[in-house]
């Protein structure tokens, strides 16, 4: 009888090892099942967070980019539309200066009734006619060709001299006026009017300079 007691104390004593073997066994499973969840849901989901992340910044770098090429684009436009504007004053300021100068050279002509023959009626003379200006270097002859440079020279001081642009002029004589520097032309405006006959000279280095303008009667 005390064998028996004895050999069910101990069986119970197993028993009670094993069930406490078996729930630390149990909850050491359960832990490690616990963490191959966490980690997996870490990687999975954490690792698209952080690619939505990425995703995100990279658009809004893109955006954050293309808005300043948009300001950058619109500031060089205004300023070179500044330049454009600014080079547009310079020349309009030039221009005018040019206009102011032609105005003063050209002012207070001395005008006289007839002149070197029967057939004018008018001469006109300006102490302030100017050379207008040469491309020629070198020893100058005059040159009667009108496809010279000389030639078209010559037109450009007759023109400022009478105020008829090249273009609408129409050339009657240009020729020698009795010295090899000297020089006049009979023109007159292709639109209409009286024909005048302009004396030029040549100042070396300056190119030619309008001496007389002479109006003549009409024919």
């Amino acid at each position: 009888m005390g064998n028996f007691e004895n050999d069910e104390a101990s069986r119970a004593r197993k028993l009670a090892k094993r069930r406490k073997t078996n729930l630390v066994l149990n909850s050491l499973i359960t832990i490690v099942l616990l963490l191959i969840v966490f980690v997996t849901v870490k990687i999975f989901f954490g690792d698209g967070q952080s690619e939505a992340e990425k995703s995100d910044a990279v658009v809004v770098d893109k955006q954050l980019d293309s808005e300043k090429a948009d300001v950058d684009s619109g500031n060089k436009d205004e300023e070179e539309a500044k330049v454009e504007e600014e080079k547009k004053d310079a020349s309009d300021l030039e221009e005018e200066s040019e206009n102011e100068d032609l105005e003063e050279e050209v002012s207070e002509p001395t005008i006289t009734e007839g002149g070197s023959s029967p057939d004018v009626k008018q001469t006109i003379v300006n102490s302030d006619w100017q050379p207008v200006g040469t491309t020629q270097t070198g020893e100058h002859q005059a040159v009667y060709d009108s496809a010279s440079v000389d030639w078209q020279e010559m037109l450009k001081a007759i023109s400022y001299a009478t105020e008829i642009d090249v273009e609408n002029m129409t050339v009657w004589f240009l020729g020698n006026n009795g010295g090899p520097q000297s020089a006049a032309g009979t023109v007159s405006d292709k639109g209409g009017g009286p024909k005048y006959r302009v004396a030029i000279e040549w100042v070396d280095g300056e190119g030619w300079k309008p001496v007389k303008v002479e109006e003549l009667k009409p024919e």
